[in-house]
């Protein structure tokens, strides 16, 4: 059988089905697009490959990553999850996922829903790059500094550009995968592309 082609030169199972089923694939989902914005916040400093090794135990500690049921959290909720050893015990993490399901909430009221919010930073449609190698892959865009801005300005936290490029990433608003990549023309059929020649 021939070996898949992939972005990622890796044996591990969980990058693999992460990367075939879930990375890169739009998502217009609130409850899954907060996911990913507390999995990429808390990946900050960390490798992706904790966070997945920790994201069922994140996901049980968190309620399914229900933003209504956060947004509920106690300062006594909040030293429950700091003692879970099955999680990321980092107190500021726990602390800005629970304010920023709050701010979540405000956004939801405001525009409806958070897909509405989020994709208005790509005018709705996925950033196509066509990108050969890693090397051209960038860290940031004019997209995720917006998003950034515009997400603290509404008092989010751990959202900085690189975060949320992370983010725009895991959720769809851009596709990264390497052109030489199987998924690559998996997404492609599928999404709408605003096309995007600049690198950042």
């Amino acid at each position: 059988m021939e070996k898949k082609s992939r972005c990622w030169n890796t044996d591990n199972p969980l990058y693999i089905r992460y990367h075939d089923e879930e990375w890169g694939v739009p998502v217009h989902d609130d409850r899954t697009l907060f996911e990913f914005l507390v999995l990429e916040g808390f990946q900050a400093g960390l490798t992706w490959e904790l966070i997945l090794r920790r994201r069922e135990a994140l996901r049980k500690a968190f309620e399914n990553f229900d933003p209504k049921k956060i947004a509920k959290y106690t300062n006594e909720d909040m030293k429950r999850l700091a003692n879970n050893r099955d999680i990321i015990r980092n107190r500021a993490k726990i602390s800005a996922t629970v304010n920023n399901a709050r701010r979540f909430a405000e956004i939801q009221k405001e525009f409806g829903s958070f897909d509405a919010f989020i994709w208005g930073f790509v005018q709705g449609r996925v950033i196509k790059r066509s990108l050969k190698d890693f090397s051209s892959m960038p860290s940031e865009s004019e997209e995720s500094r917006a998003m950034s801005k515009e997400l603290r300005k509404r008092g989010f936290k751990f959202v900085g550009p690189t975060i949320c490029y992370a983010f725009m990433q895991a959720v769809g608003m851009v596709n990264d995968h390497l052109v030489h990549c199987f998924r690559y023309d998996q997404i492609k059929r599928f999404a709408s592309y605003r096309k995007m020649n600049r690198k950042t």
